[in-house]
């Protein structure tokens, strides 16, 4: 039997167009093709009958590989290349896969190919792909001038253009630009999505709370965009609060809210809240991939469950680098030093490669553990056996570990040989080292520096002053004081969290914000008059034996 042939069917036959469409081969490719593989061996097949001519059936192969998880953008772009009369279909296709890529700006130069050398002129379906490249981009300044184009063409009513515009000022930051074109009681919920991501992403964490609020209906990608948009900046607590009313509401979360979540837990060291999630997860039966995973190992490490962590690690069958970092780092932190670099050893043996952060992770363990000789070792094979370039947190890793050993005049002239400017941070590391080993000159030179890279940083006067009274320089200490008064800079106020039968309270220094605050200095006052007869007593008793 002869292959199947387009050029088998009359060439005036107005059902042409039909029976390519129901070709076995094209009826394969969307029933069965679930990888790339498939793909090019129907594409073969495809080319070797002669169908590969019609447009409709190219069409069929560069959607699959453009648009499809499993697809191939490069691919989708060499079957572009071969189709000699592109209809709107296809350029639309490729450009939308290539806004979805990893080299957006490759959308965009499509698009002006097929302004300047296509008959084909682009309508409504072409412009929202391009938009989300320009936020890929972060380019929203030149996506102004498309934005003008939708304006002359009358196009900027439609919603599903209007949304993508939104989406691109919000993720850029252009938000003056967004909330021009958001409108609160004619917005569906991609826009109003948009406008709350943008808000959180940007700091203006309080505005998008309101937005939230005033949101006619709520889908679980706003709930995620603002519990994500509180941890993101910091506010955990605000976010475990959210999570509890997303349950009240009866809204399931899916794994990118828990995600967020657990890292509120980590950045709050709420154990049993986390310890929640994590049961949570399995008796929900979510998916534990590599960043669900990742982030329950870096919750319990963060809550110093390190045993908890490695249990969790332990099962995984297929350990992805992220893995391997978080617990290598979470034991550093935790003081398992000896054991991190265990797993640094069972990393470097797994088949994996370490990259930039598992030497982070490394280079802090040797740091806390005191292992100079080991962090040379470690900072040397990043560059000379892995080819990875050090960072300026790798820099700061080794001059904390030559700090903590006393090795302060190598760890000062380590700052100064490195390629790069050294931020506040490595200048805050040896000004800390100064303090510890009594070095007044050296911490001098060390705040004079940061003091230049942030005048308005507290760190760096309370650590000069601390420097000085160390070295018992009591005037100097003084002075570094009263510098910060003069030129007006206050410290923060400190803040400690406490979890309490699966609540965590706050409290700020000076602060009375607390609901039961009246109740707690009630019984500090307490606890304060008995320590004091407490040691009363314990000094009489002294003198009684003394005497």
């Amino acid at each position: 039997m002869q292959p199947w042939c387009c050029s088998a069917l009359p060439s005036s036959s107005p059902s042409i167009s039909r029976f390519i469409s129901d070709h076995p081969s094209l009826s394969m490719l969307e029933k069965r093709c679930t990888n790339m593989s498939d793909l090019q061996k129907l594409h073969a097949h495809i080319i070797k009958t002669g169908l590969a001519k019609d447009t409709i059936a190219a069409s069929r192969v560069l959607a699959f590989s453009a648009t499809s998880p499993a697809g191939d953008i490069n691919y989708a772009y060499s079957v572009f290349s071969q189709i000699q009369n592109p209809n709107l279909f296809t350029w639309n296709t490729i450009i939308r896969g290539f806004s979805q890529s990893s080299t957006p700006l490759r959308a965009i130069s499509l698009f002006t190919d097929m302004l300047q050398s296509s008959p084909i002129e682009p309508q409504r379906l072409t412009y929202p792909s391009l938009f989300k490249a320009y936020a890929q981009l972060g380019l929203a300044h030149d996506g102004t001038q498309l934005h003008g184009r939708i304006i002359k063409l009358g196009l900027e009513s439609d919603p599903f253009i209007r949304n993508t515009i939104i989406f691109m000022y919000a993720t850029c930051g252009f938000l003056i630009e967004a909330c021009r074109l958001f409108d609160v009681s004619n917005s569906d919920v991609v826009a109003w999505n948009s406008m709350i991501t943008g808000l959180a992403k940007f700091g203006e964490i309080d505005q998008s709370r309101r937005l939230f609020d005033k949101m006619p209906k709520r889908s679980t990608i706003s709930w995620n965009s603002m519990i994500s948009g509180y941890v993101r900046n910091g506010n955990f607590k605000e976010a475990m609060d959210l999570f509890d009313e997303m349950q009240k509401e009866g809204i399931k979360p899916s794994g990118f809210t828990i995600v967020s979540l657990l890292n509120a837990c980590s950045g709050l060291g709420a154990l049993e809240q986390g310890e929640w999630l994590h049961t949570y997860i399995e008796k929900n039966e979510i998916e534990t991939n590599s960043i669900v995973s990742t982030a329950i190992i870096d919750m319990y490490c963060k809550c110093g469950c390190v045993d908890k962590a490695l249990q969790v690690f332990e099962t995984i069958s297929e350990k992805g680098l992220s893995c391997w970092n978080s617990m290598i780092l979470g034991l550093a932190i935790n003081g398992c030093g000896k054991e991190a670099i265990q797993f640094f050893s069972r990393l470097q043996s797994s088949g994996l490669r370490p990259d930039d952060v598992s030497f982070i992770g490394v280079l802090t363990a040797c740091s806390h553990s005191g292992m100079v000789n080991e962090a040379r070792k470690y900072f040397s094979a990043m560059k000379e056996t892995y080819n990875i370039e050090p960072t300026v947190k790798h820099y700061s890793c080794m001059v904390d570990a030559l700090g903590r050993a006393g090795l302060l005049e190598e760890a000062e002239e380590f700052i100064i040989n490195m390629p790069e400017n050294p931020d506040a941070i490595i200048w805050s590391s040896l000004l800390s080292a100064c303090r510890k080993h009594g070095n007044s000159e050296m911490g001098k030179r060390a705040a004079r520096q940061m003091i230049e890279l942030d005048p308005s940083e507290t760190c760096s006067y309370i650590l000069l002053s601390n420097v000085y009274a160390a070295a018992g320089q009591f005037e100097n200490a003084m002075d570094a004081r009263l510098s910060m008064k003069e030129k007006q800079i206050k410290k923060e106020p400190g803040c400690s969290l406490v979890e309490v039968n699966g609540v965590v309270h706050e409290f700020v220094v000076g602060g009375r914000l607390h609901p039961q605050a009246r109740e707690i200095h009630a019984v500090l006052d307490e606890l304060s008059v008995m320590s004091k007869e407490i040691e009363h007593v314990q000094h009489g008793t002294i003198d009684g034996i003394s005497s």
